[in-house]
């Protein structure tokens, strides 16, 4: 099996269209930092360039690119703004998500508007109670990246045992804006850009048709399937979304290269030394561009593997999903440490707001925060299976 894809042209387009965004995206990082927003200037841009509609079905105006093509378009959003990449990942995937949903749905949220954006926080918190033609929600979710920006939400609960699923298991509820409201509380250390604020909902009725069992790959959760029959809505949920909120990282990681190779080829220190000859610097950045070569091996090799086994209409097995999952939130983890030793190896000046390595060291981090990048539970629960014991995550 071979590691790289080959691309078509849209995928060519797509990933150019991100590229030529670099330079306006290093130029409006620091506002929408303090707006706590991505500018709406960036969203119309990215929407003209179809970015959002990568993943989205090709019988709703989407392109049904590889994912492996995806992600390169996130990771050069990246290297302008991790802010950015971020909520293009995670709304960007949701196009994905909604196609295995059934046909009415897709054409409530798309029959109007192709371009509709969908925001999501899948934290199980849902009070649900299962009622005629669907179920009444209410709750509090926190986390919802660029959702200033969208007309409708995923939401996650605990769904029960019913009819034919024998086991209770996360949902997904889909809901338009009018039946919930944002709080905006996103004030954090990283990925400021993003406003991941709070989303509120006060018993509302969600029908069944807008309600997913989210990990179920079964034809019955997956209804869409019917009439999507592009492989890439065959591969895992989870699977897909972890790397949405992982590989920005590696853009960024990369982002923070190219100011650092730009800064220690001029930098002098207050002591008369260059950066460029300074042996710890050299070794920082060596290591930061095999490191990020490594992982992005990884992440086209996992996802030629996934396809493959899509296109045989199958699902890959435990193993791999947990070591699949290990990795992505392995990213994360590996890049925070490479950006941390660029940003300490250029010293006290480094630590400037204008330096822009200061400002991706911040969002990496903040980056590993997310459940989904908690390497050390995926780490162990990978682990566990190796050493002969029962799957611990329900999620995977």
């Amino acid at each position: 099996m071979a590691i790289m894809h080959k691309k078509t042209k849209k995928d060519l387009e797509l990933i150019e269209s991100a590229r030529k965004m670099i330079p306006a995206l290093k130029a409006r990082a620091t506002q929408a930092g303090h707006d706590l927003r991505i500018p709406d200037e960036t969203i119309a841009e990215m929407q003209a360039a179809g970015l959002f509609k990568a993943m989205q079905p090709k019988i709703h105006g989407g392109f049904e690119v590889d994912p492996r093509t995806f992600f390169e378009i996130q990771m050069a959003l990246a290297e302008g703004c991790m802010s950015t990449a971020w909520i293009y990942g995670v709304m960007g995937v949701h196009p994905w998500q909604l196609a295995r949903y059934p046909a009415e749905t897709q054409k409530e949220v798309w029959g109007d508007n192709q371009d509709t954006l969908i925001g999501s926080t899948y934290m199980p918190v849902a009070k649900v109670t299962p009622v005629d033609g669907g179920y009444r929600i209410s709750g509090r979710w926190g986390f919802s990246s660029g959702c200033e920006h969208c007309q409708w939400t995923l939401l996650g609960g605990i769904l029960p045992a019913q009819g034919e699923f024998k086991e209770q298991e996360h949902g997904t509820f889909l809901l338009p804006l009018s039946d919930y409201r944002i709080e905006r509380n996103w004030d954090v250390l990283g990925l400021r850009g993003t406003g991941s604020h709070d989303i509120i909902v006060d018993d509302v009725f969600v029908p069944a048709h807008r309600v997913q069992r989210t990990n179920n790959s079964a034809a019955a959760a997956t209804p869409g399937l019917q009439e999507n029959t592009n492989p890439i809505f065959k591969i895992p949920f989870a699977q897909v979304f972890t790397r949405a909120v992982s590989s920005s990282v590696l853009g960024a990681l990369q982002g923070a290269i190219n100011e650092f190779r730009d800064n220690a080829a001029k930098h002098i220190g207050k002591h008369g030394a260059k950066t460029a000859e300074d042996p710890v610097a050299q070794d920082a950045v060596a290591d930061a561009i095999v490191t990020l070569d490594m992982l992005k091996l990884v992440l086209n090799r996992n996802y030629g593997e996934l396809l493959e086994i899509a296109e045989k209409g199958e699902l890959p097995d435990v193993e791999m999903r947990l070591l699949y999952r290990y990795q992505s939130a392995y990213v994360t983890n590996t890049c925070a440490e490479k950006v941390s030793a660029l940003l300490r190896s250029m010293a006290a000046s480094g630590l400037y707001k204008t330096n822009p390595v200061e400002r991706i060291f911040r969002d990496i981090h903040q980056a590993r925060g997310h459940i989904a990048n908690n390497m050390a539970a995926y780490a162990r629960a990978y682990g566990t299976v190796q050493l002969g014991l029962p799957n611990p995550d329900p999620y995977v």
